[in-house]
């Protein structure tokens, strides 16, 4: 009986003794025993402390204080960005206008790309197509364009009617004159005026053309001098004229810069009155000038050499064509 009331009570005594969830655990300090007590009001998110690992503090549980700076007395503190100075905003102004200024002169730089290059290229082309065009019509219909009784030519606008050739700039200079100055005419080519006379007639033979771009037919005008022979060829007809010298009987000088408005340089006798008398036959060239600008025009007067030569006689083309 004494024993069985023996071993019935160490049986007793070691369940009284099973560990209370509540109970503080040897070596808590305050603080964990605080945070046990807390964690018993709220028995969904209860769990046994861990002997001898430290409870979390709150400010180590906090993400969004992750990797800010600790203060001397252990809390955080924001960071802020730093202040933008006066020289920050004027070397960002001046880095802007920079950029801008780049950008303007590369759409400076492929617009005159255009102008001078590109345009070349088409206009090249296009007189390509045109001397093509002229010799089949004169193969099949060679008359030659006249003015009747001195009036407005009767060649359609924008048709080609002659070539020119200007040996000074090159064996290979040879360009289709069309009918009009207009820019639709002008981009393809030189430009007659419609109201001067045609090829070898008494009058002026005048003529327009770009000095850069849209083929650049007339780039090194100012390059002529006085006795220099310009050929007009038309479908059965050669035409020799050459720059006019300090002797010309009419006073006409070999070139001349004028204003756009001064209309006189392809009157019937150059410098004279438009509705004036012819005095001789003469050719004039006009261009913008100086380059790259029509603030001027450039004129370079010439007058027909001798008579004109059949193309039965020279289908090669006259003497002047072979002057070195």
């Amino acid at each position: 009986m004494d024993g069985e009331s023996t071993s019935g009570g160490d049986r007793r005594g070691r369940h009284s003794h099973r560990a209370d969830p509540t109970a503080p655990v040897d070596g808590d300090t305050p603080a964990e025993r605080d945070g046990n007590d807390r964690n018993d009001d709220d028995a969904t998110a209860w769990q046994p402390l861990v002997p001898g690992v430290p409870a979390p503090r709150a400010d180590e549980a906090d993400d969004t204080d992750a990797g800010a700076p600790a203060e001397a007395d252990g809390s955080t503190a924001a960071v802020r960005r730093p202040e933008r100075t006066r020289g920050d905003l004027v070397r960002t102004g001046v880095r802007g206008v920079g950029q801008l200024l780049v950008t303007a002169g590369l759409v400076v730089l492929l617009f005159v790309v255009y102008e001078v290059w590109v345009t070349d290229l088409f206009s090249d082309r296009k007189q390509t197509e045109l001397s093509q065009e002229l010799r089949e019509d004169w193969t099949e219909d060679p008359t030659v364009p006249t003015l009747p009784d001195g009036g407005i030519s009767e060649v359609p606008l924008g048709q080609g009617f002659a070539f020119i050739r200007i040996p000074a700039f090159g064996e290979d200079y040879v360009k289709v004159v069309l009918e009009g100055t207009d820019e639709e005419e002008l981009v393809e080519g030189p430009g007659h005026y419609v109201d001067s006379a045609m090829p070898g007639e008494q009058g002026n033979f005048a003529l327009a053309g770009h000095r850069v771009g849209k083929g650049s037919p007339f780039l090194d005008l100012d390059q002529l001098e006085p006795g220099d022979p310009i050929v007009i060829e038309t479908a059965d007809t050669w035409f020799t004229y050459r720059v006019v010298g300090p002797d010309d009987p009419n006073g006409i000088p070999s070139q001349q810069i004028v204003l756009p408005s001064d209309v006189s340089v392809i009157a019937p006798t150059p410098n004279g009155p438009l509705d004036g008398p012819a005095s001789g036959a003469y050719l004039t060239l006009t261009t913008c000038h100086p380059k790259f600008s029509a603030r001027e025009r450039l004129i370079v007067h010439a007058v027909l050499d001798g008579e004109p030569v059949s193309k039965t006689d020279a289908p090669d083309g006259p003497p002047a064509l072979t002057e070195s």
